[in-house]
């Protein structure tokens, strides 16, 4: 490799960010399911002249993706494995794709009791997120895999106390045995890896039925699915002790119903909402039995983040 000043190129990578992919599936009994993504694409390999010679024969388009022809479209672990393995399969001088989805929620609008087999409601700004590391090998491919979901938005008006903890001369925190508890979960989950023989072009790939290193074979969205429904159900019915108790019942809970996720990664930030001072005019609003009006904060917040691992 050539230089032409003190440094020499030590790592590199390039892709395409925020590329927009909507999909519909057009179901024969007339039912459409949709899906909204946005993708990331960044690849690794022989690239080194792109960057010091200005050479850009090296340098492959990456928002040119399998939306239409993959037959994983619909999973968004599935298809992040397919493009990032189609990728690093299909141009000789890749070896490494890094492939991030982000899916936009969509829900089926009811009518009369029964879901619209082609209207659909935007159901919040939680997203699913998928990102898929594929390592080229000599015989094939090896994919990392982490799934989870980020934003979603959550509060319960009681069930929730903070006390016990240490005071100091630097202590204004007040305990308290009934609070507010509110965050935005953000969550994710890592598969032990997964090994893709024979990778080929990558358009015959079927995640689904890849086995992971222990044997176990995974399907994403009933990872995603479980790992939602345990979040909330923790989330709802915890007596909470404090945000750190709670976040290692959801991470446990997520292990023990998922056998093939290896790791759980929780980030629980605390949303804040103060009760109002009354006294003023003869009100008692600060009691934790007695207080309804409240002030949501920003800023500053509690942030709470832990990994649980399995054993």
């Amino acid at each position: 490799m050539s230089s032409d000043g003190p440094g020499f190129l030590a790592t590199a990578r390039y892709g395409k960010d925020k590329v927009r992919v909507f999909r519909t599936v057009r179901g024969t009994d007339g039912v459409h399911t949709i899906v909204e993504y946005i993708v990331t694409a960044l690849l690794e390999g022989a690239l080194d002249v792109s960057y010091t010679q200005a050479d850009n024969s090296v340098v492959v388009a990456t928002d040119s993706n399998l939306a239409k022809t993959s037959p994983h479209v619909l999973s968004p672990a599935r298809f992040a494995v397919h493009l990032g393995t189609h990728l690093v399969s299909k141009y000789v001088h890749l070896t490494k794709a890094v492939v991030t989805v982000q899916q936009l929620r969509w829900a089926r609008i009811g009518v009369d009791g029964a879901a619209h087999p082609h209207a659909f409601w935007r159901d919040g700004d939680e997203k699913r997120i998928v990102t898929a590391v594929v390592d080229k090998t000599a015989d094939g491919a090896v994919a990392t895999v982490e799934g989870g979901l980020k934003d979603l938005l959550v509060l319960k008006s009681t069930g929730s106390a903070f006390e016990n903890f240490v005071r100091d001369e630097y202590t204004t925190l007040v305990e308290v045995n009934d609070r507010i508890f509110s965050t935005a979960v953000d969550l994710a989950y890592t598969y032990a890896p997964l090994a893709i023989a024979g990778h080929g072009d990558g358009k015959e790939l079927d995640v689904k039925h890849v086995a992971t290193k222990s044997g176990d074979a995974w399907d994403d969205d009933q990872v995603a699915t479980k790992a939602r429904e345990i979040t909330l159900k923790v989330f709802a019915t915890d007596d909470s002790a404090s945000v750190q108790a709670t976040l290692y019942k959801m991470g446990q809970e997520i292990l023990a119903a998922n056998p093939a996720v290896m790791s759980v990664q929780i980030s629980l930030p605390n949303k804040h909402y103060i009760p109002v001072d009354m006294k003023y005019i003869g009100l008692d609003n600060t009691t934790p039995s007695k207080a309804e009006v409240f002030v949501p904060v920003d800023a500053p917040s509690g942030l709470i983040t832990a990994s649980v691992a399995r054993a």
